[in-house]
């Protein structure tokens, strides 16, 4: 299986990037992962927000293929325990899905279109997070997801 996150914007902190770069790597003898950045339009006019997100969701449905499973990060998305999210994954793996894509978008959310593509809308929680943290936060709970169901002792 593969499993692939598409991100508006850079990480601009290296402790960020070292976080995510490290449960990247972790997550090799597990799945083959990646992540693949989309340049985050900066917003000028809060009256072309709309726009803009159409524009990044453009670009980012430009990289899921028909076929990959699409979770979309959402503050209205369903909130999962880390074991609920790892029964989430083995399930895919379980029936045949190649590809899951996670979708984490701008500080400014994610466009209609990408929301409508998702086959399943998540947030990691009813606090609120820099979009540059969801990547870490994310990267990590996919790696503990493979711990679970490893029943490898990373999870207590």
């Amino acid at each position: 299986m593969k499993i692939k996150i598409i991100a508006c914007g850079k990480i601009k902190e290296s402790f960020l990037k070292s976080g995510v770069e490290e449960f990247s790597k972790r997550l090799v003898p597990y799945t083959n992962f990646e992540i693949t950045e989309i340049p985050a339009i900066e917003i000028k006019d809060e009256n072309l927000t709309e726009r803009i997100l159409e524009k990044e969701g453009e670009k980012i449905l430009s990289y899921i293929k028909p076929q990959s499973y699409v979770i979309t990060l959402e503050i209205s998305g369903q909130m999962l325990s880390s074991e609920e999210f790892a029964q989430k994954i083995e399930e895919l793996m379980n029936t045949g899905t190649s590809e899951i894509v996670f979708v984490i978008g701008s500080s400014c959310g994610i466009s209609k279109q990408v929301s409508q593509r998702a086959d399943f809308k998540l947030s990691l929680s009813k606090m609120t997070f820099l979009h540059q943290f969801a990547r870490l936060i994310l990267t990590e709970q996919i790696y503990r997801a493979f711990k679970i169901m490893k029943k490898e002792t990373y999870h207590k």
